[in-house]
């Protein structure tokens, strides 16, 4: 794809079609983003209508994260090697039949079934959605915009689910969560293969790493599945530790399988480029971070403070409107004035200090008071610190590698996500029936657990930024300093 078109008109529309582009682009996206997050509040319907137990509606949520934590890397490596923009309308195609499949699920076994369909679906799409907007735009200002918008789809996208999953669970029924993925869907498979770029694969030889595909994916949804089942079997139960223990050897057998292979699914090489390493550790902070904020916080409104679900939505309203303001263009500017490191570290210090100011909410909390600063302060710092995430884990690979790359740094969001916010919700339940043996009311115990929590979460967050701040080399910004004052 050449970038030089002749000027005038021509060029102009060629401009604007790329943006066109990238909508549809983060529209299917945001189908899943939406899914994540849109079930959470229908949870309880769900459950009531379709008769689940607690331990087993916890699946709705699981078979998802489950297949979708698992196949990211597959997935993207399959889009390096068989085109980019084909795996993306595959995985949006799979993941809008699954939608209507969930949507007309009459019984327990087929929802799950079917949830896992989508995470499959939803796997592929978020693994190819960061390579098709490296595909687009190739100048740094506005790969950096892109980057951004796409940053606050994905932010935003979360607690837009929560509003939307409240909506339509009271006005219409539980289906309509699902199924209000079609017409998004449908649209995305009409318009994406006119206005997205075909790559051939880059990549040079055509060899899928099988063995290393198989191992990673196993230990993948080995680990989120213990994980999921943690908090209910207990965390120290021979089960859970067992599951985590053959895991931890798959990815061991993983790391020695790709050390070997000639075509390996995820070359160790790239773990040696330093920004590489560090973005996608400082990933997982964020996202265990960022994912006990939303969970926790929607919790402590509903449960401690008695907020109905359409309020929780809104109560995130402030921190959405930051967010999307600084993704939408004010963090591209931040990251081509300061480079990436700096606001890296400043977006998650703030985060951490959004954090600690829910670490002390009390039991009568105000919102104005009590939620809504913690709130700015966490979208200021998700604004500013997303997109230099996602540059610095995309910036350093070659062409032919940034499926990989960004199924990486995907995959450590999601891992960072799912690992984060088991260990945070499995700390607030300890603490909360330490409270309660100490016969504190319920309100109160839970309260407890949800300090401890958010503390440890404004820890990871720190953490973040410190290494963040220390580790990241600045090499390739100042290159990209230097060609934007050319212009």
């Amino acid at each position: 794809m050449t970038n030089d078109v002749s000027p005038g008109s021509h060029d102009h529309h060629h401009e604007r079609r790329r943006w066109i582009a990238l909508l549809v682009l983060c529209m299917g996206v945001l189908m899943i983003v939406l899914d994540t997050t849109i079930v959470n509040v229908a949870l309880p319907s769900i459950k009531t209508d379709l008769k689940f137990t607690d331990t087993a509606l916890a699946w709705v949520v699981n078979a998802y994260m489950l297949t979708y934590g698992g196949f990211l890397l597959l997935g993207g490596r399959l889009g390096d090697l068989y085109g980019h923009r084909r795996f993306f309308l595959l995985g949006i195609a799979l993941f809008t039949l699954a939608s209507l499949a969930c949507g007309l699920s009459q019984t327990q076994g087929f929802l799950v079934a079917s949830r896992a369909v989508q995470g499959l679906g939803g796997a592929v799409v978020t693994a190819v959605a960061l390579s098709l907007i490296m595909d687009l735009f190739t100048e740094a200002a506005d790969r950096a915009k892109a980057m951004g918008i796409y940053g606050f789809v994905c932010a935003g996208g979360g607690s837009l689910g929560a509003m939307l999953g409240g909506v339509l669970t009271s006005t219409l029924t539980w289906h309509w969560v699902f199924l209000v993925n079609l017409p998004i869907g449908i649209a995305v498979i009409v318009f994406a293969p006119k206005l997205l770029p075909a790559t051939r694969g880059a990549s040079d030889t055509r060899h899928l790493d099988v063995s290393g595909a198989v191992t990673v994916t196993a230990a993948l949804m080995l680990a989120v599945y213990a994980i999921v089942n943690g908090n209910e079997l207990g965390w120290t139960s021979a089960r859970t530790l067992g599951e985590l223990a053959v895991a931890a050897v798959l990815l061991a057998l993983f790391f020695v399988i790709e050390a070997r292979v000639r075509k390996p699914l995820m070359p160790l090489r790239l773990f040696v480029r330093r920004n590489i390493a560090v973005s996608n550790t400082v990933g997982v902070l964020w996202a265990a971070a960022m994912f006990a904020w939303f969970f926790l916080s929607a919790l402590y409104m509903q449960l401690v403070l008695g907020y109905g679900p359409l309020e929780v939505g809104l109560a995130f309203l402030p921190a959405n409107l930051i967010m999307a303001l600084f993704s939408l263009g004010i963090s591209a500017r931040l990251v081509m004035r300061f480079g990436i490191r700096k606001p890296l570290a400043a977006g998650l210090a703030l985060a951490a200090l959004g954090l600690l100011l829910f670490a002390r909410a009390p039991l009568d909390g105000h919102y104005v008071i009590d939620i809504m600063p913690g709130m700015i302060l966490l979208g200021l710092g998700a604004g500013i610190a997303l997109n230099p995430v996602l540059l610095a884990a995309m910036n350093d690979v070659e062409p032919s590698e940034s499926g990989l790359a960004s199924g990486l740094v995907n995959t450590a969001f999601m891992m960072g996500g799912a690992l984060g916010l088991a260990v945070l919700a499995s700390l607030a339940a300890a603490q909360t029936g330490m409270a309660l043996a100490d016969g504190a009311g319920r309100g109160a115990a839970l309260l407890v657990g949800y300090r401890a929590a958010f503390l440890a979460g404004a820890c990871f967050a720190a953490l973040g930024a410190v290494l963040g701040a220390t580790l990241l080399r600045p090499r390739d910004v100042a290159a990209s300093e230097a060609a934007m004052s050319t212009h």
